[in-house]
């Protein structure tokens, strides 16, 4: 089993989802408690969300999950953390998180910097992947940097042999991609990104299957 904790009633696990077996789905957004550690799951996924890692106070379902996060990669188990999983897994681990005073919202290219991460090796070294968000974060100590675009320079990266943090949406199916966009009040650039959509989201799901698959083996 695996542990899922889930932001937003509309962004699920995606395309992941296929990839997990059974799950755990913990709703925040539901008010649903976030354990303190896995207990018997088999690893941890968090996924994104429209709120900051600094707002704690407003929201310590937050602080929880970097509780959750340490525990987690403490005991060694496999840790996937997308979008704002991925500044909660760098803000358990040391890094800091903040505002970027812009938003990186649409299909923009990334470059992968690691080509012997286990999961990224299989993947091209440029594609275009989906981003929404607007705050960025340091590399954890120890931690190694993986992907980056022209916007955010530190995209992905792994601490340790089990832990991940991808900033992009490679989880991105139709279903996430029409939530997001019908909930994130973009306008034409909403319109822009669902017209892109037939052309992009199978790209991305060639390469999403590959990077998911490779850590659903460590399960």
């Amino acid at each position: 089993m695996v542990l899922v904790v889930q932001h937003e009633p509309g962004e699920g696990a995606g395309i992941l989802g296929a990839h997990l077996g059974e799950v755990r789905l913990v709703r925040t957004w539901a008010g649903d408690p976030v354990p303190r550690t896995l207990g018997d799951a088999r690893g941890l996924v968090v996924l994104g969300g429209g709120m900051g890692v600094y707002e704690q106070d407003r929201l310590p379902h937050l602080r929880d999950e970097i509780a959750l996060l340490q525990s987690a990669v403490a005991e060694g188990k496999p840790v996937l953390g997308i979008c704002l999983g991925a500044q909660l897994l760098a803000a358990a681990l040391g890094g800091t998180v903040a505002a970027t005073g812009r938003q990186e919202i649409g299909w923009y290219r990334v470059q992968i910097l690691n080509e012997e991460d286990l999961l990224f090796h299989n993947a091209p070294r440029d594609f275009v992947a989906f981003h929404w968000h607007g705050d960025a974060f340091t590399l954890p100590p120890g931690a190694v940097p993986l992907a980056s675009s022209t916007m955010t320079p530190l995209q992905a990266f792994r601490f340790g042999a089990r832990a991940w943090g991808v900033m992009f949406h490679l989880e991105t199916d139709t279903d996430v991609l029409h939530s997001m966009v019908s909930t994130g009040g973009l306008d034409d650039d909403g319109d822009f990104i669902l017209a892109a959509a037939p052309r992009e989201l199978p790209r991305l799901r060639a390469i999403a299957d590959g990077v998911f698959s490779r850590w659903a083996a460590l399960l």
